[in-house]
């Protein structure tokens, strides 16, 4: 399994990142630069995770 970044958090590098739900299916992603603030999820317990791409 993947590290989980939680809303808030500061993107540890440059890249794309899944959205996952809390029982760990993923769907939408997004794009952030090293430092940028992971947005709010639309459901409770979701986190990120990154994709490997940049």
């Amino acid at each position: 399994m993947s590290k989980q970044y939680k809303p808030g958090e500061q993107a540890p590098k440059t890249g794309n990142y899944s959205c996952c739900d809390a029982n760990g299916k993923c769907g939408g992603s997004t794009q952030l630069k090293k430092g940028q603030r992971f947005p709010a999820t639309q459901h409770s317990g979701s986190h990120y995770e990154y994709d490997g791409q940049e």
